[in-house]
């Protein structure tokens, strides 16, 4: 019996309800269902969608990656101090990246806090939660070495078709304004014996997609002195049988070996997609960044990346605004996109991270001038963006059905869902029942900037064993009251473009 199972067997009217906030990046969304797997393992169900706080418990799984990150945790925290008062068995937990550098802090400016725990020690939400409202005060463990890999605990996974795995932890960089290693150490790789275990133990669930986990997933091996140690799981994973997309985000540039090209392109299942940061495009700002390699190593990976899979859709993170960019250095990142012709890019405002040396060195760019900076480069890379989409119209492509990445699919009347290189496709509803995780075949009509249209008929339904455990899934929801889940997030990469705000690291 799984943790999902053992909290549906809870009786939901009387069982104690948990919500979960996440912040930050995938590593904090995957912590997060297993904090969801943890609670619901120990009795506690899902609060409604919409509940604001109004929960039995509330954890915030937190992000330091912007310089106003506690500003706002505590706005919410402040906002849930009257819930609390009014609710005196009602807990609030802190956890994530914020905690693990803020520690004591946090209950000292939020008193009515019951828990803060680490980015290591995950698995001790329940206890520590428990032991709080026994002894009546607050209980803060930060543990300084990881306890337990995040895939070894329980877990409620947020999609029945695709799922996150976890292959190392930490990251044994020194960029200078990034603050993960200090929070989440360093580089801790997971045994491949386990990875393959829980992968197609995955696939035996129903799972189609899975995504390889890591700060800097390319440098696993790097605990056994293994340099080809990533090709090799990637050829391992096309050796499960079932298992019919393999992502993995995200790779550093200065681990991406020619063995890893190979093997993306020759394993049938690992998708034409790659995410690699670029953070800029000028060796004087990389060398500030402490990154190890320039310009012309960057754009010869993609080369080769192309030259072996021709239809690869290439995105990237860049920083703008990184203290002490000049004009020359922000053109010599202009210059890169346009050679780069990346499909799209998480172009972030350069913000603080404090402790990072980044945060105080000389040269901190106005705010004006990084917008300006920001604004040129959202409008070219909008530009590129449309012009390679619009190189997939008339393409038959296979579609993974997705849930919930279509806003405007019930107004339109169509579906949506991701192609082999993790375009977001919308097309034609078809006749016969289509469920997420089943597999469309259709041709491409129409191109715009960040998404695709599919206006045909679908030329060919494929029901999946992934569509059958979302069915499953559904009719065990259906057999509960109503308003006891929440909706699903997206799978996949984000929306294209976004203002840094808390919503992914662009650490790697």
């Amino acid at each position: 019996m799984t943790s999902s199972d053992r909290s549906h067997a809870v009786d939901v009217q009387d069982a104690k309800t948990y919500e979960v906030r996440t912040y930050g990046c995938q590593m904090n969304v995957h912590d997060s269902e297993r904090l969801s797997g943890l609670l619901e393992g120990a009795g506690y169900v899902r609060a409604p969608e919409g509940s604001d706080g109004d929960a039995d418990v509330v954890v915030f799984n937190t992000c330091a990656v912007r310089e106003n990150a506690d500003n706002k945790l505590y706005g919410n925290l402040g906002r849930l101090a009257p819930m609390k008062t009014k609710r005196p068995g009602m807990q609030i937990a802190v956890g994530g990246c914020l905690a693990q550098k803020d520690r004591d802090t946090i209950v000292k400016k939020a008193p009515w806090v019951d828990v803060v725990f680490g980015t290591h020690n995950i698995g001790k939400l329940p206890v520590l939660l428990e032991r709080a409202r026994v002894q009546e005060e607050a209980q803060i463990e930060i543990a300084e070495s990881l306890e337990a890999f995040p895939s070894t605990l329980p877990t409620r996974r947020e999609s029945a078709y695709a799922a996150w795995v976890s292959i190392s932890v930490g990251c044994n960089n020194t960029c200078t304004f990034c603050i993960v290693p200090a929070l989440r150490g360093k580089e801790k790789d997971r045994r491949t014996g386990d990875i393959l275990a829980e992968i197609e133990a995955l696939v035996g669930e129903g799972v189609s997609e899975i995504t390889l986990l890591g700060q800097n997933v390319n440098a696993y091996g790097s605990d056994i002195g293994d340099r080809e140690a990533f090709s090799k799981l990637l050829r391992a994973c096309g050796r499960i049988e079932g298992l019919e997309r393999v992502r993995f985000t995200s790779p550093h540039p200065r681990d991406f070996t020619d063995d890893v090209i190979a093997a993306m392109a020759e394993t049938p299942n690992v998708m034409p997609q790659l995410h690699m940061p670029m953070q800029s495009g000028s060796d004087t700002v990389l060398k500030a960044m402490r990154r190890s390699y320039r310009q012309d190593r960057f754009l010869g990976i993609i080369d080769k990346v192309r030259a072996s899979i021709p239809h690869a859709a290439i995105t990237t993170d860049i920083i703008v605004g990184f203290p002490g960019e000049t004009e020359e250095d922000f053109e010599q990142t202009m210059h890169a996109v346009r050679e780069a012709r990346f499909s799209a890019a998480f172009t972030f405002q350069y913000s603080k991270r404090p402790g990072t040396p980044a945060a105080t060195m000389e040269g901190q760019i106005p705010k004006e001038v990084v917008q300006a900076r920001y604004e040129r480069l959202v409008a070219l890379q909008e530009e590129i963006s449309w012009d390679e989409n619009k190189k997939q119209v008339g393409r038959t492509l296979e579609l993974m059905v997705a849930e919930g990445e279509g806003r405007k699919d019930g107004a339109t009347h169509r579906l949506s869902g991701r192609a082999p290189d993790n375009r977001l496709v919308h097309f034609t509803k078809p006749d016969q029942d289509v469920r997420p995780g089943d597999v469309v075949t259709v041709e491409i009509t129409y191109a715009a900037p960040h998404h695709l249209l599919a206006e045909g008929a679908v030329l060919d339904v494929r029901r999946t064993r992934a569509g059958d455990a979302w069915d499953k899934r559904n009719a065990a929801r259906a057999a509960k009251p109503a308003g006891v889940m929440l909706g699903l997030p997206k799978i996949g990469a984000p929306e294209p473009l976004p203002v840094m705000t808390g919503s992914g690291c662009g650490c790697d």
